[in-house]
């Protein structure tokens, strides 16, 4: 479909845009691309044969037939001026990516507010253990695929779905997987209600035959569950298809649990992954992965293999003196809920959450329930807030957090340094305790200096 083209990825250091440019190198496609810094994925790409240069650099417009941008590049941005004025053929990713989907027989979306790498993570592994051939495209890095993207055939595409300013509206899915649905990115949807739209205008893409696994444990994933499509439903406090039963957690707080379908056991699944959260996802992922593959061991396996995502409640390190360090991505007060549920689930001393707020408007819109939730860690540390494509307008700060968790738990600082933050780790860190790093933004580079792997 590109072969011979000339592609050009505005922001190609991005989680999916990196992977949009190895499916398009896959195509025989001559690949650049700029970004504001180099890291693993440029690099990855670059040995690859990609051409990138870091900062503005609108010369590179002038060879390419198609041009790429992510929608956090601003219209005045110099490449995409240039493309502009030369009237290449443009496209923002979502929109490209929508594109690609096209191209397979089976186009499978996972989406949600929250736990969409993990289960197209556990998916992917299942239909890999199938033997199925999948091409991979997920929004973190998948040890067993070793990136983000995995070229397979053009029968199965497994990718996640971001309903992040309508993007999985440009996708052509064929089945799909509704994980949950909660009030984030208001800055752009508003309010649930807007939410809850979206995600049903998701659903009408699916075509009559196509399968749509839908949580019914969520309350507004729900309301879904009138469309006109073939619904299969999961969860563990009420009926669904598939239902986890029998729930027990290991010492390190894994789930074991038996998978029942319509009532009937099925199977037992040991998760390598903590959190009860992670229950649902498997659920989900089995549930779906259950439509395409008949042999249920495949299934098994593929899940049970599952062992995380970068920024996924990752384990960075344990030190000498017994002090576990992970990594954890949540940056909505549910996915907080879920860290903290997790590390109460691990054998320690004291606990610490390393917390950095993405975003003003998430901030503004949920710092109480931020400070709910962040008071029951033992220890709380507040970094300053990850702007991330935001100015401060909205009247918030770190002191506003800090003085709502003080009024139930005195044991919380704000500092405005990494460096600082990770000085005062060592000096106040005992032997045997826990500290975590939370959030969206560059936060997991505490994590990664006090384990001493930066």
């Amino acid at each position: 479909m590109y072969e011979n083209k000339r592609i050009h990825f505005i922001g190609i250091g991005g989680i999916s845009m990196s992977g949009l440019a190895l499916i398009v190198l896959d195509h025989h496609a001559t690949v650049s691309g700029s970004d504001i810094k180099e890291s693993e994925l440029t690099e990855k790409l670059e040995g690859l044969g990609c051409t990138i240069k870091y900062g503005h650099h609108p010369e590179l417009i002038d060879d390419a037939d198609i041009v790429i941008y992510t929608a956090a590049v601003k219209e005045d941005d110099p490449e995409l001026s240039r493309a502009r004025e030369l009237k290449k053929e443009v496209y923002e990713r979502a929109d490209f990516l929508g594109l690609i989907t096209k191209e397979y027989k089976n186009c499978i979306c996972i989406s949600g507010t929250h736990g969409k790498s993990t289960t197209t993570g556990m998916t992917s592994l299942a239909f890999l253990k199938a033997n199925l051939s999948p091409t991979i495209h997920i929004g973190a890095i998948l040890e067993q695929i070793n990136g983000n993207t995995l070229i397979g055939s053009k029968n199965y595409l497994v990718m996640e779905a971001c309903e992040y300013v309508d993007s999985f509206l440009s996708f052509h899915p064929t089945s799909e997987i509704i994980l949950n649905i909660d009030d984030d990115h208001l800055d752009y949807f508003k309010n649930i209600e807007n939410i809850k739209a979206s995600f049903r205008k998701f659903t009408d893409l699916l075509p009559e035959n196509g399968f749509l696994v839908l949580n019914v444990d969520d309350e507004n994933a729900k309301t879904l569950n009138n469309v006109n499509k073939r619904i299969i439903t999961y969860g563990i406090n009420n009926e669904a298809n598939y239902s986890a039963k029998n729930i027990e957690f290991n010492d390190i707080g894994c789930a074991m649990f038996d998978i029942y379908l319509d009532n009937k056991y099925l199977i037992h699944l040991n998760l390598n992954v903590m959190g009860k959260h992670n229950i649902y996802n498997a659920l989900a992922s089995f549930a779906l992965a259950h439509q395409y593959i008949n042999n249920i061991e495949s299934i098994k396996e593929g899940i049970e293999d599952y062992k995380g995502v970068k920024r996924r409640y990752e384990l960075i390190g344990v030190l000498e003196n017994g002090i576990k360090v992970y990594d954890d991505y949540a940056h909505h007060p549910t996915e907080v809920l879920s860290t903290l549920n997790t590390t109460k689930g691990i054998k320690c001393h004291e606990n610490w959450a390393v917390f950095q707020s993405h975003t003003f408007s998430r901030t503004k819109s949920h710092y109480k329930e931020f400070a709910q939730i962040l008071k029951n860690f033992d220890h709380i540390v507040i970094a300053k807030i990850y702007p991330a494509r935001e100015i401060n307008t909205f009247g918030i700060s770190e002191d506003m957090l800090v003085d709502e968790i003080k009024k139930e738990n005195p044991n919380v600082v704000y500092i405005d340094d990494f460096n600082k933050i990770v000085d005062y780790l060592k000096d106040n860190v005992k032997d045997n305790d826990l500290v975590v790093t939370i959030g969206a933004g560059n936060i997991f580079e505490v994590s990664h200096k006090y384990a001493n792997k930066k």
